[in-house]
């Protein structure tokens, strides 16, 4: 049985290389000479090893996630909420603002415009979705133990913080500076709902010495 000629090419580097495309061009502005130029590899390697252009992307958003695991970890496993919350948006300040990594802002945002093709702003989404999710189920089990009032809503608070950091992306794509993202951050978490303080046990009141 023949078998397939191996790769000539590292393909996590070539991923690489083309989320950097991506993310400077979006998903529609990024031709495929583009990604071939940046990834050092044929069209038809490309089309070999990814099927298409958008099997690319999908590729390309797989390993960017997969780089973004031990973060949303340490959020999520943070003591309490409030400290989730702040790991979350510092975290993200960082991230966004990290030139030795990647461009500014998140690819998640930035890949997706003007992007005709809808099953892209979709996926893009989606991703973003399951984050919001995560911080969710985060904030619900942090009300269910007392961390959180329990008149706080777990869903809002978690799409308050992804709100939060998709406009702090957008300003760093747009020059805003880590300490720039840092001061909003720390503005959006003056917001957070305090822990409901346990009621002081009553003392009783000796009766008056007649």
């Amino acid at each position: 049985m023949k078998t397939g000629r191996p790769r000539s090419f590292c393909v996590e580097e070539a991923l690489d290389h083309a989320m950097d495309v991506f993310w400077r061009k979006g998903y529609q502005g990024a031709s495929l000479s583009d990604l071939t130029e940046a990834m050092g590899i044929s069209a038809p390697s490309l089309y070999a090893c990814f099927e298409s252009k958008e099997g690319l992307f999908r590729a390309v958003l797989d390993r960017y996630e997969e780089a973004g695991k031990g973060f949303l970890r340490n959020v999520l496993d943070a003591p309490t909420a409030r400290e989730a919350a702040e790991l979350f948006l510092t975290g993200v300040a960082e991230r966004a603002t990290d030139p030795q990594a990647h461009p500014p802002g998140c690819l998640l945002l930035q890949s997706g415009l003007a992007a005709e093709d809808q099953r892209i702003p979709n996926e893009l989404a989606r991703h973003r979705a399951e984050k919001e999710l995560a911080l969710r189920e985060r904030f619900d089990c942090a009300r269910r133990s007392g961390d959180l009032p329990e008149n706080a809503d777990p869903a809002a608070l978690a799409r308050y913080l992804v709100t939060v950091a998709n406009g702090m992306c957008v300003q760093a794509s747009s020059g805003a500076t880590r300490e720039d993202l840092q001061a909003t951050a720390a503005i959006a978490l003056m917001a957070w709902p305090a822990r409901d303080e346990k009621p002081k046990a009553k003392t009783k009141r000796k009766p008056a010495e007649v």
